[in-house]
């Protein structure tokens, strides 16, 4: 039976779900508090990464992340601050970080992630979309032989996991890429992931929605929820109170603060990462993440992106320059001929993505409210798994056998 649904959030997620909820019979509606044209679903390194099988909530990730806590340049920067839902989450990620809870998650990402890149493609297909994707496979560039040797024991899983995936020498990616100077001992290369342009497939999904009915209420903030029994029954905007048989809330980094007034607590944090980019040649063809450095660097359609860092300091869209010049620093160590810009540096974006307590996305109905679905907490995975959530989303909301195993993923789950 054809439902009215409320989606609030409109980035990757948000619109991911529409789009599937729409082409199962549904009348929706998106709400999103920004203009939708910027956020994490904009400035993200556009990987479909099956690699990416480990969750970030891993053995050694607390441990490294104190370390790095008062040094404002670290991969991964955690703002130490006396707050009571960063600290719940804090101790909650540490108890993830555990061998046991990533040998679980290994084949609950692979599907998604699978999933997820292959439905980019079905979705280009069967819409006639132009958006650019690609695949080219990831290489982990590496410095360092201890590097080479964790990328090794990745592979390995990888491999395991029935994915394409190998070691390789440094001359090897030299000739993979002839037209850049390489500073390195050697790399992984997973043949398995693709990349894409994201921003260009955000606004081909837009356009296709609205085309179709599907509306948008741009820059409008939910400020309220109001219940009945265990059901929503309307949402209260800045601009209007709105009804509907469904609710779903994928608003990334906001989404625990519209959940705690339905009493759901979900641990969450926001996790800041940016982006540089430039039109200028770079003899970069294959997308890349440095290992050490922890950058990503995408050859995108008409330019090169670099994105990296994970800054959890809580939701703030304030450009920290020591986080963008490590970006930019960290790229010229690697590739010694390409010199990023004063003024690139200074046109850097950032986005927020949503952290869960363990690394694993929200993905499910709560038992507090019936009629609500939540879809967050994708960490660095949200492109990637985008469309695997709104597939799954829409299953939820008919009652269908889901395509994935969702136990590991419910919003109720314990640490």
């Amino acid at each position: 039976m054809a439902k009215h649904i409320i989606i609030i959030g409109g980035g990757i997620v948000g619109v991911s779900c529409a789009y599937f909820l729409h082409k199962a019979g549904h009348q929706v509606t998106i709400i999103d508090q920004s203009k939708m044209s910027d956020g994490a679903s904009y400035v993200n390194a556009g990987y479909l990464s099956p690699s990416h099988l480990i969750p970030l909530a891993a053995p050694g990730v607390m441990k490294q992340g104190v370390k790095w806590m008062f040094n404002k340049k670290s991969p991964l920067y955690i703002k130490p601050r006396l707050n009571a839902d960063f600290l719940k989450w804090s101790l909650a990620f540490n108890k993830s970080c555990n061998q046991n809870h990533v040998h679980r998650s290994i084949p609950v990402m692979r599907e998604m992630a699978v999933m997820g890149r292959d439905l980019y493609h079905q979705i280009k297909k069967e819409e006639r979309f132009s958006f650019h994707i690609e695949k080219k496979g990831l290489l982990m560039l590496c410095q360092t032989e201890k590097a080479l040797h964790h990328e090794d024991e990745l592979v390995q899983i990888a491999s395991k996991e029935g994915l394409q995936a190998k070691t390789i020498t440094a001359q090897e990616v030299q000739k993979m890429m002839p037209e850049t100077a390489l500073d390195i001992v050697g790399a992984s290369y997973f043949e398995c992931d693709h990349h894409s342009t994201p921003g260009e497939f955000m606004e081909e999904i837009k356009s296709y929605l609205l085309r179709e009915g599907v509306v948008i209420r741009q820059e409008e903030k939910v400020l309220d929820i109001t219940t009945a029994g265990s059901k929503i029954t309307s949402v209260h905007t800045d601009k209007e109170v709105l009804t509907a048989d469904e609710f779903v809330l994928a608003a990334g980094s906001w989404t625990s603060t519209l959940s705690r007034k339905l009493n759901i607590n979900l641990l969450l944090q926001a996790g800041k990462g940016y982006r540089i980019q430039t039109k200028t040649p770079t003899g970069i063809t294959y997308p890349a993440i440095l290992a050490e450095a922890k950058v990503a660097i995408t050859p995108m359609n008409g330019f090169t992106r670099f994105a990296g860092t994970m800054e959890i300091a809580g939701i703030n869209h304030t450009i920290n320059k020591t986080r963008v010049e490590a970006i930019a620093l960290g790229v010229n160590k690697y590739f010694p001929e390409v010199h990023i810009t004063e003024q690139e540096k200074e046109a850097a974006a950032c986005g927020l993505r949503p952290v869960s307590a363990d690394g694993m996305p929200y993905i499910g109905k709560s038992a507090k409210c019936d009629n609500l679905t939540i879809a967050t907490g994708h960490a660095m995975m949200g492109w990637t798994l985008g469309p695997s959530t709104g597939k799954l989303v829409q299953e939820i909301i008919d009652n269908k056998t889901s395509s994935i195993t969702l136990d590991m993923l419910h919003p109720d789950r314990k640490f």
